[in-house]
């Protein structure tokens, strides 16, 4: 049961950014740093495509309405990225039956990526770009500290991760209503698209 919280904490930090926990898990592994990592995430052709993304997310990630439009597509993507991670460490160590990890990473990771996705949201309402770009530093940075810590005491890092969850949690139910005028936004201004591509509304009779 000794990997429990090096899954819980790649599942948490999965939610958030799994292409960079994929990244930094396979370079522990591959410079030597941990012997818990799985080869499959020490291959080169796999660190290379992680990093890739990882840049890709980077960039995406700091854009207002562009995070947002990002999380949609990631909405499966990063869960199930934290469920294979989950099942990939829980073979390695052979302290957890893989299917029992892979749920835990799974639905840690989907309920730190709703809450992220909700923040994102939540963020957008203001005009000023400042919030996004500081808002995915803070993420980046938290994410790669968070995992970095658990290589070297797992039981400390899922206990931060855990803390954050609930605090990521309650964030978004006190930013509900700024949640919901985002969607209002969207719905808006996909209406007035739809419009538009239709040669916009009928002149009134």
């Amino acid at each position: 049961m000794s990997v429990i919280p090096l899954v819980f904490t790649s599942g948490w930090a999965s939610g958030i950014n799994a292409y960079a926990v994929v990244l930094l898990l396979g370079l522990f592994g591959a410079t030597g740093v941990s012997d818990e990592v799985p080869a499959a995430l020490q291959r080169t052709d796999v660190l290379i495509v992680a990093g890739v993304l990882f840049l890709c997310e980077a960039v995406a990630d700091k854009v207002p309405y562009v995070d947002s439009v990002w999380d949609t597509a990631h909405t499966v993507i990063r869960p199930v990225a934290g469920a294979v991670v989950a099942a990939l460490l829980a073979g390695e160590s052979g302290s957890l039956p893989e299917l029992a990890a892979g749920a835990i990473g799974g639905s840690t990771a989907l309920m730190s990526h709703l809450v992220k996705a909700g923040t994102r949201m939540a963020v957008n309402t203001s005009p000023e770009p400042f919030s996004n770009i500081g808002m995915s530093v803070v993420e980046d940075l938290g994410v790669a500290g968070v995992i970095t810590f658990a290589i070297f005491n797992p039981v400390a890092a899922a206990v931060i991760a855990a803390v954050l969850l609930v605090l990521g949690i309650v964030t978004v139910l006190f930013l509900a209503s700024r949640i919901r005028r985002f969607l209002r936004r969207r719905a808006q201004r996909r209406e007035e698209k739809r419009l538009a591509g239709a040669g916009g509304p009928w002149p009134p009779g």
